[in-house]
């Protein structure tokens, strides 16, 4: 589990593509000498496991599915990541609960500076606008934020960024078009399959 509470940013230091698969390696990662064979990390809010470790690098395995449905798929050397390590229990919760399994990617629709804050307007999935409610939680590439407002007629929600927020995340490097990573919040998956069992069972 983690908190979309963003711990640092790594680089992309290669990629090795394989038949049905790809090894990913990360550089440039403060707390890789903290890391151990086996460890789950988010990457852009993709859970997944470290396989080989460096002095300041860690190594992913990435089947060709997990790219398909994922951000992850435009990744070069060169780019910069989002990371965080899964969560301690003894922590506080500053996000909110998000388990690094993505629901889908969207788009960066708009890009509105202001003078402390950043308007970001995400195209979303039909299917996922449903699971997005105004000043509710949503993580965007393993970024905990809160929904400003919702456009189901565009399917598009609003954020809205601060500086420690771009700061510290690649989200300042966003560009119109560019893909993302969504998770929802999954108390809003567990609500809907409640109700749906329940209208089935009368």
């Amino acid at each position: 589990m983690f908190t979309g509470l963003v711990e640092s940013l790594g680089k992309v230091a290669g990629i090795e593509m394989a038949a049905d698969s790809a090894v990913i390696t990360f550089a440039s990662v403060p707390f890789a000498d903290q890391l151990n064979i086996g460890d789950s990390v988010s990457v852009n809010g993709t859970c997944l496991t470290v396989t080989n470790l460096g002095r300041e690098s860690f190594s992913v395995d990435v089947m060709t599915q997990t790219l398909k449905l994922t951000s992850l798929q435009n990744l070069q050397a060169g780019d910069v990541v989002n990371l965080e390590r899964a969560a301690l229990v003894s922590s506080r919760l500053g996000g909110h609960i998000v388990q690094g399994h993505i629901d889908g990617t969207g788009s960066i629709a708009l890009l509105n500076p202001g003078e402390k804050w950043l308007q970001m307007d995400i195209q979303f999935p039909n299917e996922l606008m449903k699971y997005v409610v105004p000043q509710g939680s949503i993580c965007i590439d393993g970024v905990s934020l809160t929904v400003g407002s919702v456009a189901d007629d565009l399917n598009q929600i609003t954020v809205w960024l601060i500086p420690e927020t771009l700061a510290k995340t690649n989200l300042s490097v966003k560009k119109p078009g560019d893909l993302v990573n969504i998770e929802v919040d999954v108390l809003a998956k567990y609500v809907e399959r409640l109700t749906k069992r329940d209208n089935q069972n009368g």
